[in-house]
């Protein structure tokens, strides 16, 4: 990433600037796409844009962008206190009927066990 985007979106005050970046140039930042996970990750203290990149990089190409949508999983389990974008986000990469596979998921899949707990917690 050369040196005045990364200065223009280190001063991205959520993390909006870096994703519509994302979202206009896909398919031509391949090559950067760890540098600007790694922003948005930084940037986006809620967890509101980190949730929408990993659901807009599953929807063009989950193989593709795997490791990028799995790190952005991961942040988005740390930043998202209030819940309020983890449902959409589980929905979005496992499926509007998540719910009904959740034993199996949480078997397979340690964002998705990671996130049904959040969501779903027991004993409270």
């Amino acid at each position: 990433m050369d040196e005045s985007l990364k200065k223009r979106l280190k001063d991205d005050p959520n993390g909006l600037k870096t994703y519509e970046y994302i979202a206009n140039n896909i398919g031509s930042v391949d090559d950067i796409m760890p540098e600007l996970v790694e922003n948005m990750i930084e940037v986006d203290h809620s967890g509101q844009f980190v949730v929408s990149t990993a659901r807009y990089l599953n929807a063009i190409d989950s193989e593709k962008y795997a490791d990028s949508i799995d790190l952005l999983i991961k942040a988005a389990i740390v930043k998202d206190r209030e819940r309020a974008y983890l449902a959409d986000l589980a929905a979005s990469i496992w499926g509007a009927d998540y719910k009904d596979h959740a034993e199996q998921l949480s078997a397979t899949d340690d964002n998705f066990r990671r996130i049904y707990k959040r969501l779903y917690p027991v004993g409270i």
